[in-house]
């Protein structure tokens, strides 16, 4: 008889993370591929209605999740910002920069969260991390004016909205630390993204008015959204980090953009701009040198950014 507790075969946490990397990758795409559809507002709500419902099927069963009423604040800190304001602020930015250069300019998250950690949970603020948050930012601006000329404003306000959702990222990030030592992360990404859907229930209106006049097709993208890299990812990526330190499965934040300029490629016949893949590689440096020094922030992240 097998021991509840007993370890999976090495390869099922490792294909747990491959899967939510390339959901999470499509999400990007997806995105984009929506923006003529349905305005950031709406698409997030859609989104989140959907990732509430198939979390809920798995959440709901293991029993209702009683945080404290600290716990509650971090919860709905964390709706707010990563699944409301976070959601919209990139839908906003991809109907301004592709795919594949929001992706490359979510990645300066893992920065973020370094000098967040040095500041609020004691972590030691490193020369090599002063030196990397620099070398990261100067990635992002070499990326923000990459756009064409004539679009040059466009690209850098998109560029601005990534960044900010880099932000609220990395914020969420250091709340949700000790809330995923105490509570199961499933209850808490179902508590956050449910908070998150009523921030964005104003969009109501807007999302039943587009989903009328969207294409079948676009609306079973919008279920994708929810489903696959909203409940789906999430659900796999909780299963990979109770088999695999935080720290193993944050080098895997690299891989995301490459995979998403792939998709883009493919599914979307766009790339980013020559300049943007100089811009990249230096934000992901800057991001390799901060990490090399921040460990123990490391392990406060719960994973790559999502799309």
């Amino acid at each position: 008889m097998t021991r509840p507790d007993s370890a999976p075969p090495t390869w099922l946490p490792l294909a747990a993370v491959a899967t939510t990397l390339t959901l999470w990758a499509s999400a990007f795409v997806a995105i984009r591929h929506l923006g003529s559809d349905f305005g950031p507002g709406s698409l997030s709500l859609g989104r989140l209605l959907v990732g509430v419902v198939a979390l809920g099927v798995v959440a709901l069963p293991r029993g209702l999740p009683r945080p404290s009423r600290r716990q509650w604040v971090s919860i709905a800190t964390i709706g707010v910002l990563w699944f409301g304001v976070y959601n919209v602020a990139l839908n906003e930015g991809e109907r301004r920069v592709d795919a594949g250069t929001a992706a490359m300019l979510i990645q300066i998250s893992p920065v973020l969260i370094a000098v967040l950690a040095a500041l609020f949970l004691s972590e030691r603020f490193t020369p090599q991390l002063g030196i990397g948050l620099a070398l990261a930012f100067c990635g992002v601006v070499i990326i923000g004016l990459a756009g064409s000329p004539d679009g040059g404003d466009r690209d850098l306000l998109g560029a601005a909205l990534c960044v900010l959702a880099a932000v609220v990222y990395a914020v969420s990030v250091i709340l949700q630390k000790p809330l995923v030592a105490a509570l199961p992360a499933i209850h808490v990404t179902w508590l956050a993204c449910t908070i998150g859907a009523l921030t964005c229930l104003p969009f109501a209106g807007q999302l039943i008015s587009e989903v009328g006049d969207a294409s079948a097709s676009s609306v079973w993208w919008l279920v994708y959204l929810g489903v696959f890299p909203t409940a789906i990812a999430f659900t796999l990526y909780a299963f990979a980090l109770k088999h695999m330190s935080a720290s193993s499965l944050g080098v895997t934040t690299y891989i995301v953009p490459v995979i998403t300029i792939v998709m883009s490629l493919v599914f979307l016949d766009e790339v980013p701009p020559t300049a943007a893949y100089f811009g990249g590689a230096l934000a992901l440096v800057g991001v390799a040198v901060a990490r090399r020094t921040a460990r123990p922030a490391n392990a406060a992240a719960p994973g790559p950014p999502t799309g």
